[in-house]
């Protein structure tokens, strides 16, 4: 818990924020130097001074703001993320809009947080920029801030928890997909919001994959956005189909794109004829997976992610790390993290799932 002067400091950061908000200005006072120092971004936290050794502060409030609340794949993440709280001997709590575009939401969010003293954010961007006052303001009153599943601008937060290295994400799609269709063909992207800064990041690299020889038979006739809405990925799907009759395959880089394609491949005479891969959660997959619509997609352990974010927030605030490159810190049964360029950290590679072994996840 906090002592006097802490708790005093955070009060006095609070009433400054609330002017800002009130007042449109773009500065505040009454902040400490450590606060301060947060709002330049990872590697000026705390003066690169972190103390692998500090002890780890317990009676914290992490806030998760994910993309959209409800939504499975976020409901497992944070799930995880309050579990990894609950052990560390601090408090977790969630709050989010109920769509994945909402970004004006997301940020009266932050403002909120910030407002009520949360000592750390740990929020899924839904744009890259959207989000940059509020989290800067954040940062400037002490609130340490974590990205994860989709970063912001490196500025605008501490660190970024990657789900996998992003490079690795969007060229074993390509590969998994084209070993799917053969190598050859015309293949589609179904993907999130047209804004979403990681769908984009994959996207890149999948376009850089296919311009390698040995995918010289392929090529990507459309990228779709269904926005991770269930209702508009199903009717993307549809319409991708009906403009490229043609079509050999789908790449869907997100959870509830995938899945609304899967739902409509599996009710059409394409069934096991135009390939779907992506990223997927086995429970939301098993049943495609199982009656032959998707032979194989991948991910990464959503509810890992949301841990890792956890204990990220944790040992910023507990001044382990400041989110400068080549510092480390542990995260519990997770082991020991590095953080790299641009204060990245990276849970790891993905897991493809198939018939072989996807009854022994339950995600």
């Amino acid at each position: 818990m906090y002592g006097p002067t802490a708790r005093s400091a955070r009060l006095t950061a609070a009433l400054a924020v609330t002017a800002v908000l009130a007042l449109g200005a773009t500065a505040c006072s009454g902040t400490t130097k450590e606060d301060a120092a947060k709002e330049a971004g990872p590697a000026a936290a705390s003066g690169g001074k972190a103390d692998p050794n500090a002890a780890t502060k317990k009676g914290l409030t992490v806030a998760f703001l994910p993309k959209q609340v409800n939504n499975p794949y976020f409901t497992t993440s944070d799930n995880g993320g309050k579990k990894a709280l609950e052990q560390l001997g601090s408090a977790y709590k969630e709050v989010g809009t109920s769509s994945g575009t909402d970004t004006s939401g997301q940020v009266s969010y932050v403002n909120t947080l910030t407002q009520q003293q949360v000592d750390a954010i740990a929020v899924s961007a839904q744009d890259p920029g959207a989000l940059c006052t509020a989290l800067k303001q954040a940062m400037k009153n002490g609130v340490s801030v974590v990205t994860y599943d989709s970063d912001t601008k490196i500025d605008c937060r501490n660190v970024f928890v990657s789900q996998a290295s992003a490079e690795d994400l969007g060229r074993t799609q390509v590969q998994l997909l084209a070993k799917q269709i053969g190598g050859k063909g015309e293949i589609a992207i179904l993907s999130a919001a047209q804004t979403a800064t990681n769908q984009n990041t994959w996207i890149d690299f999948m376009k850089d994959e296919l311009k390698k020889p040995e995918y010289k038979d392929i090529k990507l006739v459309k990228t779709a956005y269904g926005d991770d809405d269930a209702q508009k990925s199903f009717q993307q799907t549809q319409g991708l189909l009906q403009e490229h009759p043609s079509l050999k395959g789908i790449i869907s880089p997100t959870t509830v794109g995938i899945k609304a394609a899967a739902q409509y491949l599996s009710g059409s005479k394409y069934k096991g004829k135009v390939k779907l891969t992506g990223l997927g959660t086995p429970n939301d997959m098993r049943a495609y997976v199982k009656n032959g619509t998707v032979e194989g997609f991948e991910l990464w352990d959503p509810a890992k992610l949301g841990a890792l974010a956890a204990h990220t927030a944790v040992a910023l605030e507990s001044g382990q790390i400041s989110g400068k490159e080549g510092e480390t810190f542990k995260a519990g049964d997770l082991g020991e993290f590095t953080i790299g360029k641009d204060g990245l950290v990276s849970l790891g590679k993905p897991t493809v799932f198939d018939k072989a072994n996807i009854d022994q996840f339950t995600f």
